[in-house]
């Protein structure tokens, strides 16, 4: 049997479209505002530096990203919790409320376009997608080291 990498990758380009093109319609809220918005409400408040090892961005890049998010009133600087030195980003309630809203109408969404999809192909589609982007993650990761 062949192994379809190529289609995958042209598939994983064209869902990446679709997903950036998502964001751009009129929700107002900027894509990379609402990774981290996502990935703060999943793991707490964050430093520049803990957002740029998860990211693998410069701190420049998120600094630029984070003050989107500032100035939008979703997020805002708070002393670390564990009493670290430096200053961490945390969602404000206006910040949780958008977020909630944002993803309310993505997963609506999706609902839609897999509603003739069977429940079994849904729930296998979302493990393979969960496996596939933990292999991106293992793979940067080994891909840094190396």
């Amino acid at each position: 049997m062949e192994r379809r990498v190529a289609d995958i990758e042209y598939e994983q380009m064209l869902l990446s479209r679709y997903t950036v093109a998502q964001h751009r319609n009129g929700d107002g809220l900027d894509r990379s505002v609402y990774l981290l918005m996502s990935r703060i409400d999943g793991q707490g408040p964050m430093s520049i530096s803990e957002l740029s090892t998860v990211f693998r961005l410069d701190a420049s890049t998120l600094q630029r990203q984070t003050t989107v998010g500032l100035r939008g009133g979703f997020l805002e600087r708070v002393l670390d919790p564990v009493g670290g030195v430096a200053r961490k980003f945390a969602l404000t309630n206006a910040g949780r409320t958008r977020l909630r809203e944002v993803r309310e109408y993505s997963v609506n969404a999706i609902e839609r376009i897999l509603a003739d999809w069977p429940d079994e192909d849904v729930n296998k589609f979302a493990e393979l997608m969960h496996r596939f982007n933990v292999s991106i993650e293992e793979y940067r990761d080994t891909k840094a080291t190396s």
